[in-house]
């Protein structure tokens, strides 16, 4: 496209020095950095990734270690008086226990006690062995999750640069605008001047003069909509892109160029983040169906643990000052439970047949997406080539309009509206560029393939 000259400043001026120039890619790298939802996404993706990692934990042993201390005040003593205690012997006819006339001699029993502090510490193991399938199936959910995350974040950052192109296109297109409003207004600013000197000069009629006059008018106002056009067009790639909306940016004078050739024969959805959203999806149904089965099979873990008591003094030595070791292996066999969980298969399964619906729906949505995208795009780059020749074709008509004119042969009527099919050409032209560019970026979004 053409340099746009700029015919008139805007509400706020700004020296044209200290405008800085970003280029589409450097829109787009501030616009992915500064947009909160790809910061959200980015969050999500990490939450997602963490909890895989959580998830994996579940193969490996859990250890515990645990601690109990008690203090009690308590204490005091305990005795039998000692003495001389007979001794029995049983009778040789009856059997029966009587004291034999002999005396054993008893110290007695004196224990002073003291509760005090006690303690215990240990150490636990638990490792499950077999758990019908429920940790694998909830680990492999996880990662499903986690790439899912990360699908919905690159089709976030996909949505935020057509966002940004949008925005940057619609600022080249209101600097053109603005060049278009200002050539048309330079035109009949001099066409108004010859005319109203031959008036002087009683070649010309009133009513001519008058005629220039309602079209210039009409192009001053055109100028101010256009000044007005470009200075919220660059608010709000300012807002885009994450900067004050008062920052006096400017960008490039040219749509970009689209390549010739895009749209292939063969449409494929499958790099597009959509297709492989719908795909984890039912891939997370699968593992439920798995997650849900697994409740109706037997689980079995080992447990180990190791523990030491310490405490209570009998005599001024502890009563319990030693260690030990337990292992447990536990085996779970689910019996009958009045169909609670084999009516969680079931609705897993439906679950699972449900998401498979609708990926099939989304898959035919986003070819048919795809497909509309490719016809846009070919039907927008056939107006960009009638809108260039029209455009050439105006102009030529505009000069020979022009020349006729000026020696006679052609009406002031005739020329102004060879001015305005001008116009009306230049403006088709820089709408059609505007779209070719943005059915383009839909294009590759629609494919999967917009970086």
């Amino acid at each position: 496209m053409r340099k746009l000259i700029l015919y008139g400043l805007l509400i706020c001026p700004l020296s044209l020095a200290a405008q800085e120039q970003y280029t589409l890619e450097q829109c787009r790298q501030m616009a992915l950095k500064q947009n909160k939802e790809i910061a959200a996404s980015v969050k999500q993706t990490a939450m997602a990734h963490y909890m895989a990692k959580s998830y994996k934990g579940n193969f490996f042993p859990n250890f515990t270690a645990n601690g109990t201390g008690f203090y009690s005040g308590t204490d005091g003593t305990f005795g039998i008086p000692g003495g001389n205690l007979p001794v029995l012997a049983p009778d040789a006819t009856t059997g029966v226990l009587a004291p034999n006339g002999n005396y054993a001699y008893f110290p007695g029993i004196d224990l002073n006690y003291k509760i005090g502090a006690i303690y215990a510490a240990g150490v636990q193991m638990e490792q499950p062995l077999y758990m019908g399938g429920k940790i694998t199936a909830a680990y492999k959910m996880a990662l499903l999750n986690r790439d899912l995350a990360r699908l919905s974040e690159r089709k976030t950052a996909s949505e935020v640069v057509v966002s940004t192109d949008k925005a940057y296109m619609m600022m080249v297109k209101a600097k053109e605008m603005m060049k278009v409003a200002g050539q048309y207004n330079k035109l009949l600013t001099e066409l108004h001047k010859n005319v109203q000197d031959a008036f002087k000069h009683g070649l010309k009629l009133r009513n001519d003069v008058l005629k220039v006059q309602v079209k210039l008018n009409d192009s001053e106002l055109a100028v101010r909509k256009a000044e007005n056009a470009l200075r919220l067009a660059r608010m709000n790639l300012c807002h885009e892109i994450g900067i004050s909306l008062l920052s006096d940016i400017d960008v490039s004078d040219d749509f970009p160029t689209v390549e010739q050739q895009m749209a292939p024969k063969t449409l494929d959805i499958t790099n597009r983040p959509e297709y492989g959203m719908v795909g984890k999806q039912v891939d997370i149904a699968r593992q439920q169906v798995k997650l849900a089965r697994s409740e109706m099979l037997p689980q079995v873990g080992v447990k180990g643990m190791y523990s030491y008591l310490h405490g209570v003094k009998l005599n001024d030595q502890y009563l319990l000052d030693k260690g030990n070791y337990a292992v447990m292996l536990n085996v779970s066999v689910p019996l009958f439970h009045f169909g609670e969980r084999s009516n969680k298969i079931r609705s897993a399964k439906a679950q699972l047949q449900q998401a498979r619906l609708q990926q099939e729906n989304a898959n035919e949505q986003m070819l048919l997406e795809l497909t509309r995208a490719a016809n846009n795009l070919d039907e927008a780059r056939l107006e960009c080539d009638i809108a260039d020749r029209s455009l050439t074709q105006a102009e030529e008509n505009m000069t020979v309009s022009g020349n006729q004119y000026r020696v006679g042969l052609e009406t002031l009527s005739d020329y102004l509206e060879a001015q305005t099919m001008w116009q009306q050409s230049y403006e088709a032209r820089v709408n059609a560029h505007f779209n070719l560019y943005l059915t383009f970026v839909e294009y590759r979004k629609a494919e999967g393939n917009l970086q």
